[in-house]
């Protein structure tokens, strides 16, 4: 056998040392804009000149970063290229948003602060890998922790709440006409399932911007389409003194529900949520604005509910559960380029307020959670203009829909989620806009909002 030679120890140690990754998940509540929110993070780091938040950056010790094969190759690369393509063409547009999981690996070389990595080698690397996945993935976490029973009483409750009680309306009245009881028919399974696929595909499509939505792959089913897994639905309680005996409806609806989450959910998070370091949550809460009281609402529990996997540290069930070591969580909203600049702290308290006892149980538990209000792609600029004899800050840009710049006065955030003006359903009419026009001609890279402050929180430390 031969005796490795002490320069290969030293080398092998020196890449140890000098090489390192970090795996960071990135999801996103309806609509937050995650697919653009990767493209821009990516092209920053490659462009490296709108970083200055970065304190690598900032500091003058980083090098390049690169491309890399990811180290997954049975995942789905997330395609920056296509994305990026889409931003910064001829005529630029929007993505198609990303279904499923996506992964891509960015490495970045940069010079040690530490002076114990630099007596061994004065350059390091950093391999970031990326994890892209639907938010409502993560929103089937809890599962684990209900029983078909206790998932029912809640989805049905929920269900019969306005605006849902119109959408769930087809749904909720075969429920009226069936016997949970009965005896199991495969056509009956169907037809439940079915009709409550149809519930959360409406919700998805509510101008209400309704984001609780489980389980998540009724939505997304990807090759699990028409699968006995994907084949169940919430059903009313027995009546008192009624059988949940085998052969029963409930007890098929039950025995699919419990498949689910341990063919489904728990392997999904053993295998791909449980091996992440960091997370970035996306949350759109203009739009949730926009939507009203019942969105505003709606989101509030989705995101109540994106923070339960969280609570793990050291004790907690999702770390007996599944391993998990996610010890840095950030939470931001989105889309604050449609704001003007001096209510980006408003956007940011107002988060601060939806996240609230959650993120202080996450912290007490040892794990490092901040919110930040961000633009992935900035497509406005913030100007004053004078209105009646009135100083309003503004922002400018063109809007989805239009083909010139406009000067919009979008609005103040409210400082409590529950305030919305009386009478009025939709108070708050925060537009959209268009990608600026040759954003590709610029080398620095796309701009953005405080995405460098994201990945100063995310990847700061492994960058010393």
């Amino acid at each position: 056998m031969r005796i490795p030679h002490l320069n290969d120890l030293y080398d092998a140690g020196s890449r140890l040392l000098l090489e390192s990754t970090v795996r960071v998940g990135v999801t996103g509540l309806r609509r937050a804009g995650k697919t653009v929110f990767v493209t821009a993070l990516v092209d920053n780091l490659l462009k490296a000149g709108r970083l200055p938040f970065l304190d690598v950056m900032s500091s003058g010790r980083f090098q390049a970063a690169r491309l890399r094969p990811q180290p997954d190759p049975d995942v789905p690369r997330f395609d920056f290229e296509g994305h990026l393509a889409a931003l910064t063409g001829p005529d630029p547009h929007w993505p198609e948003p990303t279904r499923g999981i996506g992964q891509m690996r960015v490495s970045l070389r940069y010079r040690p602060d530490s002076a114990l990595k630099r007596a061994v080698q004065p350059v390091a690397t950093l391999n970031l890998d990326l994890v892209d996945y639907p938010g409502e993935w993560l929103l089937d976490l809890p599962l684990l922790r209900q029983s078909f029973a206790e998932w029912s009483a809640l989805t049905l409750e929920l269900a019969a709440r306005p605006p849902r009680d119109e959408l769930s309306a087809s749904w909720r009245g075969w429920l009226a006409t069936i016997d949970p009881m009965a005896a199991a028919e495969e056509e009956t399974a169907r037809r439940g399932a079915a009709l409550y696929t149809d519930y959360l595909h409406a919700c998805r499509r509510a101008d209400t911007l309704l984001s609780l939505i489980q389980p998540g792959r009724f939505v997304e089913p990807g090759d699990m389409k028409d699968a006995p897994l994907l084949t169940f639905c919430p059903l009313p309680p027995p009546q008192a003194g009624g059988s949940r005996g085998r052969g029963s409806l409930w007890a098929l609806m039950e025995e699919r529900y419990e498949a689910y989450k341990t063919n489904v959910v728990r392997r999904f998070f053993s295998e791909h949520f449980a091996r992440l370091d960091r997370q970035i949550v996306l949350i759109d809460v203009l739009g949730a604005l926009n939507a009203g009281p019942a969105g505003m609402a709606d989101m509030k529990r989705a995101l109540e509910l994106s923070l339960e996997p969280f609570r793990h540290g050291s004790s907690g069930w999702l770390d007996w559960l599944l391993g998990t070591k996610i010890d840095r969580v950030l939470f931001a909203a989105t889309k604050a380029d449609h704001i003007a600049a001096h209510q980006h702290a408003q956007l940011r308290a107002l988060l601060d307020r939806l996240v609230g006892d959650a993120r202080n149980a996450i912290r007490f538990e040892g794990a490092q959670v901040e919110t930040m209000a961000i633009a992935a792609l900035k497509c406005t600029d913030s100007v004053v203009t004078e209105h009646e004899g009135r100083q309003l800050r503004c922002v400018r840009g063109v809007p989805v829909g239009r083909d010139r710049p406009t000067v919009l006065f979008p609005g103040e955030i409210p400082e409590d989620a529950e305030a919305f003006p009386p009478g009025r359903d939709r108070p708050y009419n925060f537009m959209a806009f268009r990608p600026p026009d040759d954003l590709g001609r610029d080398p620095r890279g796309l701009p953005h909002i405080r995405v460098d402050q994201a990945l100063q929180f995310l990847l700061g430390d492994y960058l010393l």
